[in-house]
């Protein structure tokens, strides 16, 4: 079992904004219930949302052996039905009304039904495999992150150890449970007893902050864009007394607004909190301690308890002197058994042993902390001269931070996309003048929005289109 729910009786687990709650004895009861509707070991689909039958179903499934393949509620039919045909799940956990040709509801619960496929469990599991998630940038692909429930329970264990969770914790749920920052916070909290506030509203809305203040939540959980939208809404005057803790992850955050939460949280009593992590290490990899957030502003911190990290030069080597680039490498329990393009993949087992190459480039100071400059991928030349689209992008964010903003493109054509067109001329020569590039390697498009996940994080390969 990963959490063993009885241990904490009547404590409630969930509560939503609706009024109902559900203790963690009852909690234990459906979860038996849902697992003895399904039968046997097998693979779920679940379209999730932040509700009652949603978190119950993942974590009943999670705890009696079940493995739950975790998507948006409000995924394409068209994506899904890729998944479905190339993974053969034997069930749907999906909200009442939702229906598939060729499954029959059996059970339903909160709001949620099981629709049983014909698959049945054909589709077979490696052992230790605990649950499948997308990454980031896979939106639409097929492609999962299999991770297992010794990766799982070493993430929570340490997230647990590092932010001193307590069963007096309130989260209040900010971000998608199919993704795998949201999911962590749940799975985190389960394991100290805390009461998870359930709610679909989001941050833009006065009724998620009426839940909050009704409910006294103590933490929330945010992406940078989730910060930047805090900062437009002048979040910094509201008086919330019950709020203790604030986690950022997902992103670097514009080191601008790192310092004004960071000193927002210092004035009022409370903890601001930066993490990093990525969906291929379960979730966490590094944070910075919050008497050091102001300090160490534009870091991610040091690894979590139970991991390490080396920076890798060109050559393979370490990198030992501060303040020098290098590709990052993590290595740790919760680092995942690999990825899985179909149900074929699934009785794969752990194909990392430990040790994941992340994809980011970073410096470590003299302390030993760690800062992310860019990603490996995210690179290009402009004639010869090699640029960070990612550090290019925070400076326009910086310069103008009313208007959301992305970069990409490839070498000697570099692309600025905005949501407004009458600023796109003054972001071209500001690039133009800051790398001090000639204006025809920056080309521009405005967009009615920036495409994005479900997690707020830019979905870089639908701007791509924009290139030739």
């Amino acid at each position: 079992m990963m959490w063993s729910f009885e241990r904490f009786g009547d404590a409630i687990a969930f509560l939503d904004e609706h009024g109902q709650s559900l203790s963690y004895r009852r909690l234990s009861e459906e979860g038996k219930a849902l697992c003895q509707a399904v039968g046997e070991r097998c693979l779920c689909f679940q379209l999730c949302s932040n509700t009652m039958g949603s978190v119950l179903g993942y974590a009943g499934l999670i705890e009696g052996g079940i493995v739950p393949a975790l998507f948006s509620g409000e995924m394409d039919r068209e994506l899904l039905q890729g998944l479905y045909d190339a993974y053969h799940p034997a069930y749907f956990w999906a909200p009442e009304g939702f229906a598939w040709e060729g499954c029959q509801a059996v059970y339903s619960r909160f709001g949620y039904t099981l629709l049983k496929t014909p698959f049945g469990a054909e589709t077979k599991l490696y052992p230790e495999l605990g649950l499948l998630l997308t990454t980031s940038g896979s939106t639409g692909s097929p492609k999962l992150v299999r991770q297992s429930y010794r990766n799982i329970r070493a993430n929570l264990d340490s997230i647990v150890e590092y932010l001193g969770l307590t069963a007096d914790e309130r989260p209040i749920t900010t971000l998608p449970m199919n993704y795998t920052y949201g999911v962590s916070i749940i799975n985190s909290h389960l394991a100290v007893g805390a009461t998870l506030l359930l709610t679909e509203k989001g941050i833009a809305q006065r009724e998620f902050w009426d839940f909050f203040k009704r409910e006294k939540a103590t933490s929330f959980g945010g992406v940078p864009y989730t910060y930047e939208m805090l900062d437009r809404m002048r979040f910094l005057r509201m008086e919330l007394p019950s709020l203790r803790t604030m986690t950022q992850a997902g992103g670097k955050l514009l080191p601008e607004l790192h310092q004004k939460f960071c000193l927002w949280c210092r004035e009022h009593g409370k903890q601001f909190i930066v993490m990093y992590g990525q969906c291929e290490a379960t979730a966490r990899m590094a944070y910075l301690p919050w008497e050091k957030s102001l300090e160490k502003v534009g870091a991610m911190g040091v690894a979590i308890p139970g991991g390490r990290f080396d920076l890798i030069d060109v050559n393979g080597g370490v990198i030992r002197e501060p303040h020098v680039t290098g590709e990052l490498k993590y290595y740790g329990e919760n680092v995942t058994l690999g990825y899985a393009i179909n149900g074929g993949d699934l009785i794969k087992g752990d194909e990392r042993h430990g040790e994941l190459e992340t994809g980011d480039m970073a410096q470590m100071d003299e302390d030993g902390y760690y800062t992310v400059v860019g990603r490996k991928k995210r690179f290009l030349k402009l004639f010869g001269n090699r640029v960070n689209l990612d550090e290019l992008e925070r400076m326009l964010k910086t310069a103008y931070p009313n208007t959301d903003v992305a970069c990409g493109g490839r070498d000697d054509h570099l692309w600025i996309f905005a949501t407004s067109e009458a600023l796109l001329p003054q972001m071209r020569a500001y690039l133009s003048e800051k790398t001090r590039q000639n204006l025809a390697a920056f080309h521009t498009k405005a967009l009615p929005a920036i495409p994005k996940s479900d997690a707020g994080k830019i979905l870089y390969r639908e701007l791509e289109k924009y290139y030739d």
